[in-house]
């Protein structure tokens, strides 16, 4: 397994995280998945035999019922790992049981501290914007929980361009402490992450780190052309995330993705992981599995490299197209890119 440092930090992460919205399978989540506290311990114990060294979840989870199963089933191997979680969601009815306020974040910062069962956060991360609550109001409240040993560092996730832009702009002006990642959807069915999200975590020095690596289980090798959704899968069981707005294109990127994997002896699963996380500025995959061999076969991806040619193909298959302003920026303004510039442009050197 190797180890990346996280954006603008010295902290040292795995390349695959080990994601825990399985855990508990309560409500909305149950489509996932319902894993409970001795399936839990079984991949989390196999996680860290492979050298997983951080779990993320989210205080939403099954409504905190993930975090209470993370907890518990680390037991007193919290001292050796790194606890990721998130606020933003709406945690009851009341009109403040949501957002990214002040009362809200205190609210929930300790609620998640109780159900995991430490006495810190290591990465708290804002779990999508909230257009309603001063961004000022926000990024203080982080600040105050850093100072206080709360949490010790924190990230965004789900943000725009512009909002990410927004985050970075304030901490410089009021001197706060500014985010060190972004969690964030990118695969090779859904690169639109390629826009501006890459390059402003390039720009900004943001590490990032890619939710639902394998599309849902799109890119899982599961589903073929003309096959209705197997049984058992997110999809089949009513999962919408991530759309499916080309189903022609998705499936001649599963084909190429599964003719890879045969290659190398391996699953389209691997090659997919393998992929995103050969992607400049990707920091981690945040992986996760219903059972101990769906887990184990993700894991086997950190140790596929994929050579050249097979990146190319993928390219090929999947690239989306250059938008306005970028197709006119390659155009007219070529000879002046930079290093942000390239993460989406030194794909489409050939178009």
């Amino acid at each position: 397994m190797d180890y990346r440092v996280l954006g603008n930090s010295g902290l040292k992460i795995s390349e695959l995280t080990l994601g825990t919205m399985t855990f508990g399978g309560r409500g909305g989540m149950s489509k996932l998945g319902g894993t409970d506290i001795k399936e839990a311990r079984e991949l989390i114990d196999l996680a860290l035999d492979k050298g997983i060294n951080i779990f993320d979840t989210a205080n939403m989870y099954s409504g905190g019922l993930s975090e209470e199963i993370l907890g518990q089933a680390l037991g007193d191997k919290r001292k050796d790992v790194l606890l990721a979680t998130k606020v933003r969601f709406p945690m009851g009815d009341g009109p403040n049981e949501g957002g990214l306020s002040r009362f809200h974040i205190h609210e929930q910062v300790e609620a998640s501290l109780k159900r995991l069962d430490t006495e810190h956060i290591d990465l708290y991360q804002l779990h999508m914007w909230d257009g309603t609550t001063p961004l000022e109001e926000t990024l203080q409240t982080i600040d105050t929980l850093i100072g206080h040993g709360k949490i010790r560092y924190y990230g965004i996730s789900n943000f725009s361009g512009w909002q990410l832009m927004k985050v970075m702009q304030i901490c410089e002006r009021e001197g706060f402490t500014k985010p060190i990642s972004q969690q964030i959807h990118y695969t090779a069915q859904a690169r639109d992450a390629e826009y501006e999200l890459m390059p402003a975590a390039c720009d900004q020095g943001l590490g990032t780190m890619i939710w639902s690596p394998l599309a849902g289980g799109l890119l899982s090798g599961k589903y073929r052309r003309d096959q209705s959704h197997p049984e058992g899968t997110r999809f089949a069981e009513g999962w919408d995330e991530p759309p499916i707005r080309d189903e022609t294109a998705l499936f001649d990127l599963i084909e190429e993705l599964a003719e890879i994997g045969d290659g190398h002896g391996v699953s389209a699963a691997q090659v997919a992981i393998a992929w995103i996380n050969s992607r400049p500025g990707v920091t981690t995959s945040v992986i996760g599995a219903r059972k101990a061999h769906q887990l184990q076969d993700n894991l086997d991806a950190a140790h596929l490299k994929l050579s050249d040619e097979e990146i190319a193909t993928i390219e090929k298959v999947s690239r989306p197209p250059l938008i306005y302003p970028y197709w006119h920026q390659k155009k007219t303004a070529s000879e002046r890119f930079g290093p942000a510039d390239q993460v989406l442009h030194a794909n489409h050197t050939d178009d």
